[in-house]
């Protein structure tokens, strides 16, 4: 069902601003304060783990074919997502994937290409037709350290994380020591996805946080602290 999918490609890389400086890597030497001495190539790992077209299988095994769609965004679009998720990006387009069985759709899939520590990572988010996330895969890893966020004891975390969940560090996700700005990179970027998904698709449908909040609001506080 995925034949019309193409082989994994490379996407051009995202920017995140996670920290307030990220060292530049082209023809710099870059110091680590944990290693206590400046990186060398063979430092860097480049793992690929799956494909786009195996991640897509893996996120959305059951739909019958998914398409793919273009979300653009305006500049005051950007600039509301960048405040509902508190940091600023570069892209002003992503690529989603829309999982489909008959006219039902089952869930949403997107590619995220974040900074580590140093270099990016790509990973997979999977998306429920609920908003719920239901997945991460890791694809490729490319950084000094911090691959364990490809293991299912960690990434399970973002299982069932809505656009409602802080979806950070000492808040809901547990770090792992050793690759701290992975875990950052990885959550923010989850956070990212399911903002994109309520703005585009959730919040037009009437189905997303805005309408949760009203339904919530209407209900009163004691029905509201008592809802199921």
């Amino acid at each position: 069902m995925f034949s019309h999918l193409s082989a994994f490609r490379t996407i051009a890389v995202s920017v995140m601003f996670i920290s307030s400086t990220l060292p530049a890597l082209a023809g710099e030497k870059v110091w680590d304060n944990e290693l206590r001495r400046f990186l060398k190539d063979d430092d860097f790992k480049y793992e690929e783990f799956m494909t786009e077209e195996e991640a897509l299988k893996a996120v959305l095994p059951k739909s019958q074919r998914v398409r793919k769609e273009l979300l653009q965004l305006t500049a005051e679009k950007k600039e509301l997502i960048e405040q509902r998720i508190g940091w600023k990006f570069p892209e002003d387009s992503f690529e989603l994937y829309i999982g489909q069985t008959g006219d039902k759709v089952d869930g949403y899939a997107m590619v995220h290409h974040t900074i580590g520590k140093y270099k990016p990572m790509t990973y997979m988010v999977g998306v429920d037709a609920n908003g719920t996330c239901t997945d991460v895969e890791l694809l490729v890893f490319r950084d000094a350290k911090g691959s364990e966020v490809r293991t299912k004891r960690f990434n399970s975390q973002y299982d069932g994380k809505t656009v409602t969940d802080p979806i950070r560090i000492n808040k809901d996700i547990i770090n792992i020591s050793g690759a701290t700005m992975s875990v950052r990179s990885m959550s923010a970027g989850v956070k990212r996805v399911l903002v994109l998904l309520d703005e585009f698709y959730l919040k037009p449908a009437g189905r997303g946080s805005d309408a949760v909040g009203s339904r919530k609001g209407n209900k009163g506080f004691f029905a509201s602290i008592f809802d199921n």
